[in-house]
């Protein structure tokens, strides 16, 4: 290994940018040479995603150029789409160039597997998702002409879907978009989730909040069904496995997800899914020098439901593994090893008129802490908040501290 050790890091969103500002934050720029691949050019919060669809916020609100922000970091930032990754001559490939590395962190996110439910589009079906900024935009001109046009609505999850949080937080924005408009009599919501129970959330429940969406869903007049498996989208309906189809002009559907295309099909480096197995250092169990963190890791469920329900993988759960990688490697440069952490969860989950604090240590249960769940107008505007002073610290090249969570 040459005195000046060379990280490449792959995505640019938490994962990708909480590890840049860790590394460089132990590894001076004499030290390390660190490269940061993107095919986007911008950072985009996406827990703000829903507000985007609600019309509450706009793309550009929540979101800043990476070159910039990493460029104050001494971190190089190159717009390119991972072709291929070889693990034995440790070299990205790009659509653009080779990046040599001693050092990978995998934090690509997700591919959406919208393939697994029949219509689920956006752009090849009737279906909406809000799992990347274009099917968000696309998503928030649906919800104009529901506003326009009238009828009712589905929301709901996949078979096999991780991101569950989503789908409660688009529900309650839904009704209390409506109910402002004085909509909401001519718009049936109905809740579709592959949940056992509403909350499980992938992580087997936490604490009250069972009981608490239970309420709050009923109070708002918004239908509900668990265990159920989404099986196909049509203009009219959205059909799911043992129900009568459930009438829907606009069906808004979070999917699976699975590994983007380049880590997927790189021999030796992730499972059938295209996940990445890692240890808990979120190293790659067999490829040296290769790490993983967020949504591109492997975790199993937290449990076993009649309808698969994927682990989580929050932004808060996000950037605990990055802080967790990147200290490895600054330590394994220095001759040791680094420290180890369980996954703890915190996040505020929004309900339009107010919101839902949750914390879970650990994720996975049984669980040293009974978990928190708190309601009220003041998380919401925690939340708000949030995302404002997280957007400001990481635009200037520096993580924000936060026992918050999102």
């Amino acid at each position: 290994m040459s005195s000046r050790v060379r990280v490449v890091i792959l995505g640019g969103s938490f994962g990708g940018l909480s590890a840049a500002y860790e590394l460089r934050r132990h590894l001076s720029p004499e030290r390390a040479e660190i490269t940061l691949v993107a095919k986007d050019e911008r950072f985009s919060f996406v827990p703000s995603f829903p507000w985007v669809a609600m019309g509450r916020r706009s793309l550009e609100q929540i979101s800043f150029p990476l070159a910039a922000s990493l460029a104050s970091r001494h971190v190089r930032f190159a717009k390119e789409t991972v072709t291929g990754i070889d693990t034995d001559a440790k070299v990205v490939s790009t659509s653009h160039a080779e990046h040599p590395y001693d050092f990978l962190v995998i934090a690509t996110g997700h591919r959406s597997a919208n393939e697994a439910v029949p219509g689920l589009g956006p752009f090849d079906g009737p279906g909406h998702s809000l799992m990347s900024a274009t099917e968000t935009t696309e998503l928030a001109g649906a919800v104009r002409s529901l506003l326009s046009d009238p009828g009712p609505v589905v929301v709901g999850a996949a078979p096999g879907a991780s991101c569950i949080g989503p789908v409660y937080e688009l529900a309650f924005g839904l009704d209390h978009l409506l109910r402002k408009r004085r909509r909401r009599h001519q718009v049936p919501i109905t809740v579709f989730t592959p949940e056992p129970f509403l909350g499980h959330m992938g992580m087997g429940g936490a604490g009250k909040i069972r009981q608490l969406l239970e309420g709050a869903l009923e109070e708002r007049d918004i239908a509900y069904r668990t265990s159920v498996a989404i099986t196909k989208i049509t203009a009219e309906a959205v059909e799911a496995e043992g129900l009568s189809p459930t009438p829907s002009v606009c069906s808004i559907v979070i999917p699976p997800l699975a590994g983007v295309e380049a880590v997927a099909a790189s021999q030796g480096l992730a499972n059938p899914k295209g996940f990445v197995p890692v240890d808990d250092h979120y190293r790659h169990r067999i490829a040296d020098g290769v790490y993983a963190v967020g949504v591109a890791v492997a975790l199993p469920p937290a449990d076993e439901t009649p309808v698969p329900v994927n682990f989580p993988k929050t932004g808060h759960m996000t950037e605990q593994m990055a802080e967790i990688a990147a200290r490895d490697i600054a330590a394994r440069i220095a001759g040791h090893e680094g420290s180890t952490a369980v996954l703890s969860a915190r996040c505020v989950l929004d309900m339009g008129d107010r919101a839902v604090y949750m914390s879970v240590d650990p994720v996975r249960p049984p669980r040293d802490r009974i978990p928190t769940v708190s309601e009220g107008r003041p998380w919401l505007l925690a939340k708000q908040a949030f995302e404002r002073t997280y957007l400001w610290h990481m635009k200037r090249g520096r993580r924000m501290p936060t026992t918050l969570g999102w």
